[in-house]
């Protein structure tokens, strides 16, 4: 058996920031250190982490971290009112934001604050979409998909000038998909691709090992919204595809595969890839 891997997988330089920031609280705080949200989208490094002392609070229970607490932002970001009621109670705040999320804030921030539209695509749920919304004036509007740009209408387009973003870990081809839309609706469209190159590599390189391998092996969270995509770009461009968390997941019928493609998250531990790896190699 050939086990191949993606040439871009697994931790990108956002979530191994915020990892490697966690980790040095962890060190040097005796007290519990805590995480606006998941630090990271996966259950067993989450796990390892919190074994450490790292304690997960949602955005809106702010209210249950002790005053004086240290306070890690992870790297989707928040909002300001966010960062405004850890500073009301005294917290320590270590901001873990990627910076390419940063830059997108401020963006946003810029460009309503000058009264341009801004239109926004990606998942509205998603912890770097809501803190991005907390940065917006009242020009603001966030769309998911296809179908939504097509229904979206603005008071006086034409007046205004029109600022088409996206989620740093969008799909790059929903995004081109919902730009044309766009361009067709608002003659005075300006686009900022803010989807992050290392979306649009992994998904490269990805789609060169379905070239090569019988199937492939996508490892990451259940949770993780960039390894769900990898997952779906798989199914749709080899022949057998599987979404796994650990080494323990990899399906049986891919043992009798002659060559396997490996791929990873952006939220997947090198620990994890290398154990799926391991464990297909010892089968050689």
């Amino acid at each position: 058996m050939d086990v191949l891997c993606a040439k871009v997988l697994g931790f990108c330089f956002g979530v191994r920031r915020a990892v490697e920031l966690a980790e040095q609280a962890l060190s040097q705080n005796r007290s519990t250190v805590y995480s606006l949200g998941p630090l990271i989208h996966n259950e067993s490094a989450l796990a390892d982490l919190q074994k450490r002392g790292l304690c997960t609070v949602e955005e809106q229970n702010i209210e249950q971290i002790p005053d004086g607490s240290v306070v890690i932002i992870r790297a989707h970001g928040v909002s300001p009112k966010v960062i405004s009621a850890l500073e009301q109670k005294n917290c320590r705040i270590i901001d873990a934001t990627c910076p390419r999320v940063k830059a997108s804030q401020k963006m946003v921030e810029r460009y309503t604050d000058q009264n341009d539209y801004v239109i926004i695509s990606g998942d509205k749920n998603h912890g770097e979409m809501i803190g991005i919304a907390g940065f917006a004036g009242k020009n603001f509007v966030q769309i998911q998909n296809a179908s939504e740009a097509e229904k979206l209408e603005l008071p006086s387009p034409g007046k205004i000038n029109v600022i088409l973003m996206s989620q740093t870990t969008f799909s790059p081809s929903e995004f081109a998909e919902i730009e044309s839309i766009l361009r067709g609706k608002f003659k005075n469209l300006a686009v900022m691709n803010t989807i992050c190159p290392a979306t649009n590599e992994r998904q490269a390189a990805l789609l060169d090992l379905c070239k090569k391998a019988e199937g492939i092996l996508v490892i990451g969270g259940k949770t993780s919204a960039n390894t769900r995509r990898l997952y779906q770009t798989a199914l749709e461009n080899s022949k057998a595809a599987a979404h796994i968390q650990s080494a323990d997941d990899i399906p049986q019928s891919f043992y009798t595969f002659k060559s396997i493609g490996i791929t990873a998250g952006a939220s997947t531990p090198d620990s994890i890839i290398q154990e799926v790896i391991d464990k297909l190699d010892r089968l050689n």
